[in-house]
């Protein structure tokens, strides 16, 4: 299983006191994740790029108040996936910079294709 492709889709709802300023400096940094992310084993990028996002746009009402959708895709598999989620450099320090600007974060994964 660990080579079949993992996605990954996050879901943000960032507090009303957020500047919009503020909001796009977050996607741009999410966006910019594919290309910082180098895995340790082999040196190389290893999130497949560009990344996916886009701003939610459903008319169902069933949106909890997310606004922002990112994808990405680890065609290297849930071993790829563990290591961006729990180690890499890049991605903890993204992370660290969501601190009082993101309300609510909802992360699901699904492997395959």
């Amino acid at each position: 299983m660990a080579d079949t492709q993992v996605t990954h889709i996050v879901m943000f709802k960032f507090y009303e006191t957020v500047s919009q300023e503020d909001i796009a400096a977050i996607v741009t940094s999410f966006r910019l994740l594919p290309t910082l992310c180098i895995h340790p084993a082999t040196g190389q990028t290893y999130i497949t790029h560009p990344l996916l996002h886009g701003t939610n746009n459903s008319t169902e009402g069933l949106d909890e108040g997310i606004t922002h959708i990112f994808i990405a895709t680890f065609p290297g598999g849930v071993d790829d996936r563990d290591y961006y989620v729990t180690q890499d450099p890049a991605h903890l320090a993204f992370i660290a910079s969501l601190d009082k600007k993101v309300e609510k974060a909802i992360v699901v994964d699904f492997a395959g294709v």
